[in-house]
C-alpha cells in the first residue's frame, strides 16, 4: 500500500450508473487504485434519465461499490469529495447547495491548482440542445443507446472474423458532438465563462471527449466518460494536469 500512487485531484465524469453500458465496475477499479485530496464528480455519475425509465433494477452491485469506495476514501484517505450536477443526474437540483463534513454537492465550482483558478462545471447548461431542447437530447440519449447495442452486435461479428474491435457508435457520437458544439460553441462559451470568472482554466465533462488544450488563453480540459473512453483527469501536487484511461492503470500501478 506504500508505493500506492496519491494525486492532490481526481476528476470523473459521464458514468452513467444505471445504463446497461456503464463502465461502472472498471470506474471502480480506478478510484480504488489511487489515493487523492480531493475527488470531483462532474456530473452525469448516476443517469436519473435511465433509472427513471427502467427502475431499480438497473441498480446492482457495482454501483453500491463504487460509492462505498468512495466512503472508504473520504474515511482513510481524508479525501474531499465534490459533486457537481449534470444533465443525466439532475435530481440532485433539490438538495443544491448541500455540504456534510467531506463531501459536498454544488452546480459547479472554482478551484485552485498550481497558482490558477479553474473554472468545474459539468457543461450542459453550455450545449444549446441539451439546455434548450430537452426532447431532443432525451431522443439522442435512447438513439445513442440503441447505437451502442448495435455496436456490440457489430464487434462480435467483427470478432469472428478476426477484426480488431471499432466503436462506430462512439465514432457518430463524436461526429454528432462535434456538430452541435460548433453550433453552440460549446467550448467557446465554456472558456467566455471561465475568463468572465477570472479564471486560468476550465474544467468539464458532458460531450463525452477528453480533451487537454489551450483556447484563446484558457487551458480547456475535459474528463472524457465512462461509457466508451474510460477517461478521467488527474492533477499532480505542482498543479500538473493530465488523462488518464483506464488502459493506463497496468503500466502506473506495476
Amino acid at each position: 500500500m506504500g508505493n500506492r500512487v496519491r494525486y492532490r485531484s481526481i476528476v470523473l465524469s459521464d458514468i452513467h450508473m444505471g445504463t446497461a453500458f456503464s463502465k461502472t465496475g472498471e470506474a471502480c477499479d480506478f478510484i480504488s487504485s489511487f489515493d487523492c485530496d480531493r475527488l470531483i464528480l462532474n456530473g452525469d455519475i448516476i443517469d436519473g434519465w435511465h433509472l427513471k425509465r427502467s427502475g431499480s433494477h438497473a441498480w446492482g452491485a457495482a454501483q453500491s461499490r463504487f460509492f462505498r469506495i468512495i466512503l472508504k476514501m473520504i474515511e482513510r484517505q481524508g479525501t474531499k469529495v465534490l459533486v457537481l450536477r449534470g444533465n443525466h443526474d439532475d435530481f440532485l437540483d433539490r438538495i443544491i447547495p448541500m455540504s456534510m463534513g467531506s463531501l459536498e454537492v454544488r452546480k459547479d465550482a472554482v478551484i485552485e491548482s498550481g497558482g490558477k483558478n479553474f473554472f468545474v462545471t459539468h457543461g450542459d447548461v453550455f450545449d444549446s440542445v441539451t439546455s434548450n431542447m430537452r426532447w431532443v437530447a432525451k431522443l439522442g440519449d435512447l438513439a445513442y443507446n440503441l447505437l451502442l447495442k448495435i455496436n456490440v452486435m457489430y464487434n462480435k461479428w467483427q470478432s469472428f472474423r478476426g477484426k480488431p474491435y471499432y466503436s462506430f457508435s462512439g465514432e457518430i457520437k463524436n461526429k454528432v458532438k462535434k456538430a452541435v458544439s460548433s453550433a453552440s460553441d460549446f467550448d467557446g462559451m465554456l472558456t467566455d465563462m471561465a475568463r468572465t470568472k477570472g479564471c486560468e482554466g476550465v474544467i468539464c465533462g458532458h460531450i463525452h471527449r477528453p480533451e487537454d488544450r489551450v483556447i484563446d488563453g484558457i487551458r480547456y480540459l475535459n474528463s472524457g466518460d465512462w461509457v466508451e473512453t474510460m477517461s478521467a483527469l488527474v492533477e499532480e501536487y505542482d498543479g500538473t494536469w493530465k488523462i488518464l484511461y483506464y488502459r493506463d492503470l497496468q503500466g502506473l500501478l506495476m
